[in-house]
């Protein structure tokens, strides 16, 4: 099992550490690095990268790989390398920000330049110093603002390695969804590195049970990988939906949910009911279809056009193995 080299450090085989990699400065001077963890078994393994905060304002998955990190979870490998990165976008994160400060999203800035906007030069870093060190790995994500994601993996359909690897992680919600241009799963498949998505909660709040369940993600991964000797021991049955659409706002006003995620609903059955302010209309939302609520709206008001509840369907299901 050979030398594991970051940044210049060396971390021999059941070693672990810290290492700052620079990435630039606020305008105060003040400089901005990305904390990278390294833990090593003493056993050859798989080295599995567990990524969050690519967007600054989706704290779930900080939270999720920070308390992994102080429950000293990856003290515990049998074999294998675990890098964990609980906080990418460092400048986003300070401004409650999904993006940098230039307004780019680092996600669709992969591969990245180290001459060119500042979200590049952090999907550089990724891309030249991490990616060629992992086997594998999660991009942790949370729903957009005043959006509810209900926890779930997300991969394309096109990458077996990817599927084979969402199917691996025993996780009771699967959802395909095509590659982006530009971001950090369309750049690792490139690479022939398969990175799933996890999605939970929603920007700018902690979400005990999104963070629950991302741990338990985590643990069931290493597990499967014959990196951990224990699994999280999940229970039911894993569903995968192959397509997903909006259901939107037929008008805008004030909204009363009747619905929400991480729930199924018939063809017809009311979902909301959004009212004008001066109690002179009143418009019912009906699912279009047989679906399973994957996201929903949690905004007080919203406009005509406005994506109210993300419907999956087409469901295939598994056995927990």
């Amino acid at each position: 099992m050979s030398g594991f080299i970051l940044q210049g450090q060396e971390f021999p085989p059941g070693s672990s550490g810290l290492v700052r990699i620079n990435a630039g400065r606020l305008p105060s001077g003040n400089r901005i690095s990305i904390f990278t963890y390294i833990f090593r078994s003493k056993n050859p393994g798989p080295t599995v990268l567990l990524l969050g905060g690519m967007h600054g304002d989706e704290i779930n998955g900080v939270e999720i790989i920070r308390r992994a990190i102080a429950e000293k979870l990856f003290h515990q490998l049998t074999a294998g390398t675990v890098i964990a990165i609980p906080l990418l976008n460092i400048f986003g994160f300070i401004n409650f920000s999904r993006d940098v400060p230039d307004g780019k999203d680092v996600n669709r800035s992969f591969p990245g330049t180290g001459s060119g906007s500042l979200a590049s030069r952090i999907a550089k870093i990724i891309t030249k110093k991490i990616l060629p060190l992992v086997d594998f790995g999660i991009d942790f994500h949370t729903g957009g603002e005043q959006h509810y994601n209900y926890p779930q993996i997300r991969f394309s359909s096109k990458h077996e390695e990817a599927k084979s690897l969402a199917l691996k992680c025993n996780f009771n919600l699967m959802v395909e969804k095509v590659l982006v241009a530009k971001s950090l799963r369309k750049i690792a498949k490139d690479m022939k590195i398969p990175i799933i998505i996890y999605e939970g909660g929603e920007s700018n709040k902690l979400d005990p049970f999104s963070i629950q369940q991302g741990l338990k993600l985590i643990r069931e991964l290493l597990f499967k990988s014959n990196m951990l000797a224990q699994g999280s021991k999940p229970q039911g049955i894993r569903r995968l939906f192959r397509k997903a659409s909006w259901e939107r706002a037929h008008e805008g006003g004030i909204v009363s949910y009747r619905r929400e995620s991480g729930n199924f609903v018939s063809k017809g059955e009311l979902l909301a009911i959004i009212s004008d302010p001066f109690a002179q209309k009143e418009t019912r939302m009906h699912a279009s279809k047989d679906a399973f609520i994957l996201s929903h709206n949690n905004a007080p008001l919203v406009n005509v056009g406005d994506g109210m509840f993300h419907l999956a369907y087409e469901e295939e299901k598994y056995a927990i193995l």
